[in-house]
């Protein structure tokens, strides 16, 4: 049996024992768990787009791995993404991915054991980058819908309708992911929960910097009093000029972002066509002494990875 096959068997294997065997202890709140029988319905033992319901091994290791802080993170991420994975499909997705590369790897490599590990490391990110992916896209699709839904809950409350009210119109009048999340809002306000705990609850699963200042002045007026709509009003206004500002400053200085995005990918290409057109001369890394050529390609790594944060840095303006 090719080493291969063994080492990559035996690390399935012990990632799949990790998954399931985390020992930090911390507990899910009662609240949540009574929350989520009522709000994420969709997501217990959910019928997928088949109609197929999630299998024995998936349930199972969610019910084992949820409950820990390793899968209170999980769980986090999964909702802030909108991906409809159990926690347990999730860890099984990062094994199978985890094998899969090493395999390709180690496949279109000629064998070599160090790039099946490192394609093993590369697999273990991958659903992580693409979970990490639609977070982002999940949350620049909500900051641009805030102004408007910050204009449809002034005109609500204007028109005589009470907090609470002017949220279930966003519910059900603006497009997702927004009127996803302030449903939820409502729902669990109608479940006994107060509008601050349900606020903290909805900026826990949208971190956005807008939202926590609309979330904030919110909170204020119900202590101190005041007129919320023209609250809400002010901080629409300052929210577009800053998205407007935001945007002219991403034109002026797109060309930085991408020269930085071309220059760090440059090399690694380069290395890979050299490696399918003259494997004999990138070979020359890996003679003996092995050692002086691992430095060397862990040095170009190192500043590969060090110039795309400087120019990242360069071009990155905080408004």
């Amino acid at each position: 049996m090719p080493p291969f096959l063994v080492i990559g068997g035996a690390l399935a294997v012990v990632l799949l024992l990790v998954g399931i065997a985390v020992t930090l202890t911390s507990q899910r709140s009662l609240i949540d768990e009574r929350l989520d029988s009522y709000l994420d319905e969709e997501l217990q033992y959910r019928d997928d787009g088949d109609g197929q319901r999630p299998t024995a091994l998936a349930s199972w290791l969610t019910e084992r791995v949820e409950t820990t802080n390793f899968g209170e993170r999980i769980s986090r991420d999964l909702a802030r993404a909108d991906l409809k994975f159990k926690t347990g499909e999730y860890v099984a997705l990062i094994v199978i991915s985890s094998v899969l590369t090493a395999f390709l790897s180690y496949f279109f490599f000629g064998g070599s054991i160090i790039f099946a590990v490192g394609g093993l490391v590369f697999g273990m990110f991958l659903p992580r980058f693409y979970v990490r992916y639609q977070q982002n896209q999940r949350l620049r699709r909500f900051n641009d819908q805030l102004p408007d839904m910050l204009n449809l809950m002034v005109n609500g409350l204007r028109t005589g309708f009470s907090a609470m009210q002017a949220m279930e119109a966003v519910g059900e009048e603006m497009p997702a992911p927004i009127s996803d999340e302030f449903r939820r809002v409502v729902q669990e306000m109608q479940l006994g929960i107060s509008m601050e705990q349900a606020l903290d609850n909805l900026y826990r699963r949208i971190p956005s910097d807008d939202l926590d200042l609309a979330i904030t002045a919110i909170n204020i007026q119900r202590e101190v009093g005041g007129n919320l709509a023209e609250i809400l009003n002010t901080i629409s206004y300052t929210i577009r000029e800053r998205i407007r500002i935001i945007g002219e400053v991403k034109a002026v200085t797109a060309q930085v972002a991408y020269s930085g995005r071309f220059l760090a990918l440059m090399p690694v290409v380069m290395s890979l066509v050299l490696w399918g057109l003259n494997r004999e001369y990138m070979g020359q890394f890996f003679q003996e002494p092995r050692i002086c050529g691992i430095i060397m390609l862990s040095l170009a790594g190192i500043m590969l990875v060090i110039g795309y944060a400087v120019l990242n840095k360069i071009g990155t303006i905080e408004i």
